[in-house]
């Protein structure tokens, strides 16, 4: 399955608002977790079985929880039995259906 997750604190006292520190943290438990994984601007994508993502989703979200008083959550998941690779096989896919329209 595939994991897309953002997680992050809210009431830091922050003057800034910025929260990359604790965004930091919880990229650091997902980098150690040895799953397959990408970071972008908005979400971590995760991608293993259920219970190992859920695992590091988890952790990564304790990990946020020093940084503020409550944490935010947001999850959306990609479940298909059978199938591995999907992190970057979907992306392949986009962009050679992409290209096969381009070149119509």
């Amino acid at each position: 399955m595939l994991i897309a997750f953002s997680v992050a604190p809210s009431g830091t006292g922050s003057a800034d608002g910025s929260v990359h520190d604790a965004v930091a943290a919880a990229v650091r438990v997902v980098r150690e977790s040895g799953l397959p994984h990408r970071t972008t601007s908005m979400f971590t994508e995760v991608e293993g079985e259920w219970d190992e993502v859920m695992d590091v989703v988890k952790r990564a979200t304790d990990a946020v929880m020093p940084f503020g008083s409550r944490v935010s959550l947001v999850l959306k998941a990609d479940i298909r039995p059978g199938w591995t690779g999907e992190l970057d096989a979907k992306i392949d896919r986009l962009e050679a259906a992409i290209e096969d329209s381009d070149s119509a």
